[in-house]
């Protein structure tokens, strides 16, 4: 079976980076503030997510809940209907569930999803929240992607939805950057080498390393090429020199 290509939308709406956020608006990233703000404007949207102790996919970037919430420890650690209890830091919203941020988005937009890689989390594995991801997404009609620096999870979601779109989050990898993954792994994932074993049809790639030839490479085989995280216009200028699209952040980049 041919892997799903990824639909036009992907690469012609600016993607929202943990969506449309803006804390000093009381929209932080990833929360349902700031996934209605960029539904509202029009943007593509790229969320995380993380899974609960009761295996429900959250919509959340980190693995603990410090930097975000004013709660402390693992993600993992607490029930979905907790983690929807913990406010979001200059919000008024707790974090929401894959399955709520699909309701809100309704289709209206392309969604771009990173499934976090859990084998960086204490007990982690693959497997649990990808079937998370997997069950939320039944019967959702609207534009959806998947994607994961870890191309194992990647494999995974090829398996569980093989009628979805899958790519893989690429970067430099460079040792300091990438810490604590270990020098060797960095130089084994550098070179992207697992493209077509995990049926992926795009890569969302690191601004700064777009000039590496692997993605003018893979560009050339057909791969859709995207790239994170763009900061200013002038920074959207020089990614799209490689890029057929952007996930942005801090500024509103124009739409077609």
């Amino acid at each position: 079976m041919q892997n799903p290509a990824l639909p036009p939308a992907f690469l012609h709406l600016p993607i929202a980076h943990r969506a449309l956020h803006d804390r000093a608006a009381g929209r932080p990233e990833n929360s349902p503030g700031a996934i209605r703000a960029a539904v509202a404007a029009g943007y593509g949207i790229e969320i995380d997510l993380q899974l609960s102790a009761d295996g429900v996919a959250m919509v959340f970037h980190d693995e603990r809940l410090d930097r975000l919430t004013g709660a402390t420890g693992w993600v993992k650690d607490h029930s979905a209907d907790d983690l929807g209890a913990i406010r979001l830091t200059d919000a008024e919203d707790g974090i929401p569930t894959l399955a709520q941020v699909l309701q809100l988005v309704a289709g209206q937009v392309p969604l771009l999803i990173e499934v976090k890689d859990q084998t960086l989390t204490p007990g982690g594995c693959i497997g649990p929240l990808e079937q998370a991801t997997a069950t939320a997404l039944a019967g959702y009609a609207g534009p959806v992607a998947l994607m994961s620096f870890n191309p194992d999870s990647v494999a995974e979601l090829s398996r569980l939805c093989p009628g979805l779109p899958r790519g893989l989050t690429t970067g430099a990898y460079d040792y300091e950057g990438y810490a604590p993954l270990p020098p060797a792994i960095c130089d084994h994932l550098r070179a992207i080498p697992d493209y077509d074993r995990v049926g992926a049809c795009f890569i969302s790639h690191e601004a700064k390393d777009l000039a590496r030839p692997r993605v003018a490479e893979l560009k050339a085989q057909g791969a859709a090429i995207l790239c994170w995280t763009i900061r200013s216009p002038e920074a959207e200028a020089e990614a799209r020199r490689y890029a057929q699209n952007v996930t942005f952040e801090g500024y509103l980049a124009a739409r077609p």
